[in-house]
């Protein structure tokens, strides 16, 4: 399934990736394990308008209610720390 929105465009020229949508359970677990790889994760709420099935059915994500509960994981490597300018000559 395909959720695709601006928002999700903007992200991605931040450098963020998408990885999944998920709810709990799974999006604790999934979470968890991004971060201990050393990544940023961002959660996005699901826009169930911009759902479209790629196979299958999203009905079920038009329902507000259901929506609600899940999450688009994206992750990103840190930032480099800028160097620091008093260590740069030694």
């Amino acid at each position: 399934m395909t959720c695709s929105t601006a928002r999700e465009a903007q992200l991605l020229a931040q450098g963020w990736r998408r990885r999944f949508m998920a709810n709990q359970p799974r999006l604790g677990e999934a979470v968890a394990m991004y971060r201990r790889m050393g990544l940023q994760v961002r959660l996005e709420p699901v826009d169930p308008a911009a759902c479209q099935p790629e196979s299958g059915c999203a009905s079920c994500l038009r329902r507000p209610e259901v929506a609600a509960q899940f999450k688009v994981i994206f992750t990103r490597k840190p930032a480099s720390p800028a160097p620091d300018g008093d260590a740069a000559g030694l």
